[in-house]
């Protein structure tokens, strides 16, 4: 179980994280990314899949009022050009001030510098949830250096400590990306387990995750939820879905698009193979 009592509990993966992924199916929110042109189709195919409505709106004078509107924002730093940095700022303001939740996700920070400071100051933003891998969220909670690139140099669990500084600094619920997640909020803390080693070796697994627990927090208020239970949902339901895609995939190629129809066509006996605790 989990290591406290949150708002809206999460009694297993059967029940809490199969219920959020039906609401965001029945809500299809409006998930507006500002995200790296690597991962931009994949991002937004995931989301499509899993029943949300993905908006890549990355140009400055766009990305504000379009944020204000959506019902979730990402912001994504894996490739920061100049004027998307500016965006990101922009975007991350309007929804603040218009009370739209949004997540950061903090792409190779630590070893590489425009990033590093501006996720130093966007992570004073309030965002909702942070998501990275463990040496990002280390680097970014100020507690190391970073990985190689967006590859980890560090264990989950060696980030816990950084990720519960760094949520009680930012108020956000801090996901740390693994072989088995951890999800913290302040001293609460839950993992969830399964998913597949495939997702490390196609682009934009975990850059993708972001733009789903935007989506997720967002169909989470529509039925109470807060973004915490949300986003082990969103965890959980990703996890099951790589599961499900490693089962008949013959290599990453085809294991990232049976990733898609996996969120797709997932249902609540899928989700409950998925370990939360």
């Amino acid at each position: 179980m989990m290591r406290c009592t949150h708002q809206t509990a999460v009694p297993s993966a059967s029940t809490g994280s199969a219920a959020l992924l039906e609401a965001l199916r029945s809500t299809g929110p409006l998930v507006a990314c500002i995200t790296n042109s690597v991962v931009t189709n994949f991002t937004a195919n995931v989301l499509l899949a899993a029943g949300a409505v993905p908006a890549m709106v990355d140009i400055t004078g766009e990305a504000g009022p379009f944020a204000a509107v959506a019902s979730a924002l990402l912001i994504n730093l894996g490739t920061p050009q100049p004027e998307q940095r500016a965006a990101a700022a922009e975007a991350c303001s309007a929804a603040r001030a218009a009370g739209v939740p949004w997540v950061l996700d903090p792409v190779a920070v630590g070893t590489l510098v425009h990033r590093t400071e501006l996720a130093q100051r966007l992570a004073e933003e309030r965002p909702t949830v942070i998501r990275g891998n463990a040496s990002e969220i280390i680097a970014l909670a100020g507690s190391g250096a970073g990985g190689r690139g967006v590859e980890t140099a560090d264990a989950v669990d060696a980030a816990l400590d950084a990720a519960r500084a760094l949520s009680t600094r930012t108020g956000a619920v801090v996901a740390v990306s693994g072989p088995a997640d951890a999800i913290v909020d302040g001293e609460c803390l839950a993992r969830v387990g399964g998913g597949s080693p495939l997702l490390t070796r196609v682009t934009g697994g975990g850059c993708a995750l972001g733009a789903l627990v935007a989506g997720f927090v967002a169909a989470g208020r529509s039925v109470g939820a807060d973004a915490f239970t949300a986003t082990v949902a969103c965890h959980a339901v990703y996890s099951a879905a790589a599961e499900l895609a490693a089962e008949t995939a013959s290599g990453p190629g085809s294991f990232q698009v049976a990733v898609l129809d996996a969120l797709y066509s997932l249902d609540a006996d899928d989700v409950a193979r998925i370990p939360v605790s």
